[in-house]
């Protein structure tokens, strides 16, 4: 059972006087100075010199720029080292981080500018074309321009009138005024907008306290004796920092535990991730599903070297249990896999190489974190029942952003969270999340859940990634479709729904297979079933 809400997490706060995020970052340049915190392509960064990178960052934030605590300011960046420069530097003034995907298009950038209300954004040079159409449109008045290369070679003057280049603001930080950190754990520290799969994308208040409660909730399970060695261990982190689970995980509890971590420019280049895992002898590697597929059918795969490679951490979407054997079979090295959620900043359980594992499992809840399976009644489901996930912890969100109705749909007066997914508890205690609640397909009056249907699915070897989804039936109410990209071109629909029917009962097994050369993504990686559903919807509309 989890510790209360007042234990062990209040206890490692106030043990560590921590009062901001950036603290993180404090005792790490004190404990070790020289140790390598980041790299990324050709660059690195020290401990000690990410402290004052990100030092001056915050003083050029504060005395330069005329940046208030609580005023917001949008990173619109790729992985890059001046990301957790300028994200630790920012928090340090007491600035509100707002993640911003650099791949979005005018009208998702126009809605998110506008929601959270940024006075100031970060971006990449060569988006600042986009940026220019919708800025009448936005509260943003100081922009900071930075170039892929900028750490490497270095760009100081700035042609527009209206912007600062990166490296010219770290400069006049430096000669800026000395600058605490802005106290106050209540404090809003980021908006972390959730990809609006059912709706507008909406900001999750993200205070200084819940993400540094999930940080210590993470420590506390993956820094115990054996697993990991910080001194030497090298994490590979391919997932964009702007995502939530990247940030928690990669760039902030990567910090708290002093490890070395190697952030992949762009993480759906493979040859990049390749190159990284033979320069770098890596011990870790954080990742989800769609890229442990295309990392396994990469030609250079078998020529890496796993000899320290300790486990993979799969998150941000659901591991197909084929995948995992496939990946261990490979390499000698299990994929260990986690669930969170972004009103949970993120990590609500994951699994370990010491804690009791269960394949298909996420593992047990997180210290401090308590968790509820209920029924559509609202009432406690029986061991191994599925049900609505509902949890309670230091690390929950205080809310949406301007959002009050919204907020009281998922977040009650005793602030449990209903998190909208399907999931069961063992009797020891270990979660499954069984598939998201709108996911779920209704045949003939029976619940058939996507990714059982998908895990089936991928036991076929000549099939390479798959998503099954509901579609209208006149006799049943709901039939399975499932989408497929193929590892065997000869492989037909009639093969793979014979295959479906040898582990599967009748109800679950698809009545329609249709064949794509991709399953879309996001620009994660994480497939989106949501795109299939409407292109299905805007075939029958148009029959």
């Amino acid at each position: 059972m989890p510790i209360t809400a007042e234990g062990y997490v209040a206890r490692q706060i106030a043990e560590h006087a921590y009062q901001n995020v950036h603290d993180l970052l404090r005792d790490a340049a004190r404990q070790h100075p020289e140790r390598p915190a980041f790299s990324c392509g050709p660059s690195s960064l020290s401990f000690a010199e990410l402290e004052r990178h990100s030092d001056a960052f915050a003083r050029y934030l504060r005395h330069c720029a005329g940046l208030q605590a609580g005023e917001r300011l949008a990173l619109m960046l790729p992985n890059s080292l001046q990301y957790p420069i300028a994200a630790f530097g920012a928090l340090k003034a007491g600035l509100v981080l707002v993640n911003t995907n650099p791949q979005y298009t005018a009208g998702e950038l126009t809605h998110q500018l506008r929601d959270s209300g940024a006075v100031a954004i970060l971006l990449l040079d060569r988006l600042l074309p986009l940026l220019r159409k919708v800025q009448g449109d936005s509260a943003v008045r100081q922009l900071l321009l930075t170039s892929v290369d900028d750490i490497e070679q270095p760009q100081y003057a700035c042609d527009e009138p209206d912007a600062t280049r990166f490296m010219q603001a770290l400069r006049l930080g430096a000669e800026a005024p000395p600058l605490d950190a802005e106290p106050g754990l209540e404090r809003l520290a980021l908006l972390q907008y959730t990809g609006g799969t059912t709706g507008v994308s909406k900001g999750a208040m993200l205070t200084h306290h819940s993400l540094l409660a999930n940080v210590i909730q993470t420590l506390e399970l993956f820094m115990r004796p054996g697993l990991l060695d910080p001194a030497t261990d090298v994490r590979i982190a391919p997932l964009p920092l702007y995502h939530i689970m990247a940030f928690a995980t990669n760039c902030l509890s990567s910090v708290g535990m002093g490890l070395h971590t190697v952030v992949i420019r762009d993480g759906r280049n493979l040859d990049e991730i390749i190159g990284a895992m033979r320069r770098y002898p890596f011990s870790l590697l954080s990742g989800l599903n769609s890229l442990f597929v295309g990392l396994m059918n990469h030609p250079d795969f078998t020529s890496i070297d796993f000899s320290h490679l300790k486990w993979v951490t799969s998150g941000g979407g659901p591991l197909n249990l084929e995948v995992g054997r496939r990946w261990q079979a490979l390499t000698g090295a299990p994929v260990l896999e986690g669930f969170g959620l972004t009103e949970a900043s993120p990590v609500v359980c994951t699994n370990t190489r010491l804690t009791p594992y269960r394949e298909g499992f996420v593992g047990a809840a997180l210290v401090d974190t308590e968790v509820r399976i209920l029924d559509e009644e609202g009432n406690p489901c029986a061991v191994d029942e599925p049900g609505e996930l509902c949890l309670r912890g230091p690390q929950v969100m205080l809310g949406y952003w301007q959002r009050p109705e919204e907020t009281a749909q998922v977040l009650d007066a005793d602030g449990w969270l209903r998190t909208g997914d399907i999931a069961l508890q063992d009797a020891n205690g270990l979660l499954k999340i069984v598939d998201r609640k709108k996911d779920m397909i209704l045949v003939s009056g029976f619940n058939v859940f996507p990714n059982e249907v998908e895990d089936a699915a991928m036991r076929h070897p000549g099939i390479r990634e798959c998503l099954a989804i509901g579609v209208p039936d006149a006799r049943k109410g709901e039939a399975v479709k499932l989408f497929v990209s193929l590892r065997d071109p000869a492989l037909d629909a009639a093969a793979i729904i014979a295959h479906c029917r040898e582990h599967l009962t009748g109800y679950k097994v698809p009545s329609q297979v249709e064949i794509l050369d991709e399953l879309p993504k996001s620009s994660v990686g994480k497939m989106l079933r949501r795109e299939l559903r409407d292109r299905e919807r805007q075939r029958s509309d148009a029959s």
